[in-house]
């Protein structure tokens, strides 16, 4: 729907703050930006869970490599204002 509508950012909200590349685990590396490129590589290596995180990785790569200049930020509802002020969350780019 955002593509449709021609916007240039889509927020996407889940149950945590960021995405993460071996979540729950002591290499725990939380992702800030990552092109839809890196995105598809660790989708691809399976660091994201398939009914979880993989799903709003897939609709940020896929809306950040809709367009330029498009821009998808995962992230908690509560953080979602600072998300947008680039302070927290997983922002995807194309």
């Amino acid at each position: 729907m955002a593509q449709e509508l021609n916007a240039d950012f889509l927020i996407i909200l889940t149950a945590v703050e960021k995405a993460a590349l071996h979540f729950g685990t002591p290499q725990e590396t939380w992702l800030d930006e990552l092109t839809a490129a890196q995105a598809e590589k660790y989708a691809v290596e399976g660091h994201f869970a398939p009914g979880s995180m993989l799903p709003k990785i897939q609709a940020g790569i896929a809306f950040a490599s809709s367009a330029p200049e498009r821009t998808a930020l995962i992230t908690l509802l509560e953080k979602a204002k600072d998300g947008v002020n680039g302070k927290t969350g997983t922002r995807i780019v194309g």
